[in-house]
């Protein structure tokens, strides 16, 4: 059991590694081209947008089965999960659309 504890342990770092060379190294690389930051904070932005939305359209309701142990769900953390899920919907929605959009556009040409 403790040799599945430590890689457990490995994976979790692993992944944390990874999620930091995956923000640190288009940073070091934007440096040699500014303007590409401005698409990037653009980018960033319009997430953060849709998650704001998705998040105030989004209720806190909790059922009391899911208030207790082992839940011990809270108001603000189910409005936060509503958000995320209704920021899943809207994101691939938006790649459907413009999947389906390209597609047609390409076939006009």
């Amino acid at each position: 059991m403790d040799s599945i504890d430590i890689f457990i342990f490995i994976a979790e770092g692993l992944i944390i590694l990874g999620a930091i060379f995956a923000i640190v190294m288009p940073l070091i690389k934007s440096f040699d081209n500014p303007s590409s930051l401005v698409k990037t904070g653009l980018g960033v932005a319009a997430l953060a947008v849709v998650f704001f939305i998705a998040y105030s359209i989004s209720d806190g309701d909790v059922l009391p089965k899911f208030a207790a142990d082992p839940f011990n769900l809270t108001p603000a953390m189910s409005k936060f999960v509503g958000g995320a899920l209704y920021t899943t919907y809207a994101l691939f929605i938006i790649a459907i659309v413009g999947i389906v959009f390209t597609e047609l556009n390409k076939a006009l040409k």
